[in-house]
């Protein structure tokens, strides 16, 4: 018998079910899809028409890949998504004569406003989670400085203007995979900068017995 025609099992349509919701959360479904998958989901009875079901679909990652990374930014967890249904559009992140900071487990709004004026501002998505794949970080850097660290397997494409300052890219250029997720850098930087590094996650330190 052809693997295609073999009879689907509970786990099969569970897997299934599983990748639907994901797909939900990473904006490549709308909700009148998802219910449309779910009802075909549950007619299918062969794991060939269980296939068809995801055919247009990117495969779920393998947690082994040294990307993976870069995936656990989007919404691929419970907890991932409870943060994702919290999102309000967007964020204004600012620094006057100061600093600010982003960094642990924390949402990124689709639309992120940083604004600096001789200040500092450092934003770290290791372990973010996006609120969809694509997200805006605009940007207003003044007298001051805006460092952005992302885990490897991130695109940035940067759009950004720079008077007498500027912005810098530092292992993200090759990142051209459409399924990775994606940082849009828009704005302008006036005698500052904008620096933007690829960094692996941290490693937790165990606790001393």
């Amino acid at each position: 018998m052809e693997p295609e025609h073999i009879r689907a099992s509970d786990a099969d349509r569970d897997r299934v079910s599983q990748r639907l919701r994901e797909a939900v959360a990473e904006g490549r479904l709308t909700q009148n899809e998802h219910e449309e998958r779910i009802d075909a989901l549950y007619r299918a009875k062969t794991v060939g028409e269980l296939a068809e079901i995801t055919h247009d679909l990117p495969a779920q990652r393998d947690p082994d890949d040294p990307d993976a990374a870069a995936a656990g930014m989007s919404v691929s967890t419970e907890e991932a998504r409870r943060m994702a249904a919290q999102s309000v559009g967007r964020e204004n992140i600012v620094a006057v004569f100061g600093g600010a900071e982003r960094k642990g487990r924390w949402l990124v709004e689709p639309r992120t406003n940083v604004s600096v004026l001789c200040g500092g501002v450092e934003l770290d998505l290791r372990e973010a989670v996006l609120s969809q794949r694509e997200v805006t970080i605009q940007c207003a850097v003044v007298l001051g400085g805006l460092e952005i660290i992302v885990p490897h397997g991130v695109r940035v494409v940067n759009n950004t203007a720079g008077i007498l300052g500027g912005t810098s890219l530092h292992g993200t250029d090759a990142v051209t995979d459409p399924n990775h997720p994606v940082i849009r850098l828009t704005g302008t930087c006036m005698l500052g900068g904008v620096e933007v590094k690829a960094k692996r996650p941290k490693r937790k330190r165990k606790k001393d017995r």
